[in-house]
């Protein structure tokens, strides 16, 4: 899992996956995407005007992961 950061242009990228896939992509908002596998993985999630919604001013800027367990398959 890769979580990135552009500045220039304020996009989250949140990468689940480090297989190269073709995606499709779903529209939650005008912000916020999800990259869809053909199978059907979420493959990524994409956030525009990050800084407004994830990286608010007001907001501690910290990443907590929990119970984040490894699925072997």
């Amino acid at each position: 899992m890769k979580v990135i950061y552009d500045p220039e242009v304020d996009a989250l990228y949140i990468r689940l996956t480090d297989q190269p896939a073709e995606v499709t992509t779903q529209r939650l908002s005008e912000e916020v995407a999800i990259n869809y596998a053909p199978d059907g993985r979420i493959v990524g999630i994409e956030i525009l005007d990050a800084s407004e919604y994830v990286f608010h001013r007001k907001m501690e800027r910290q990443i907590a992961i929990e119970n984040l367990v490894p699925v072997v398959t």
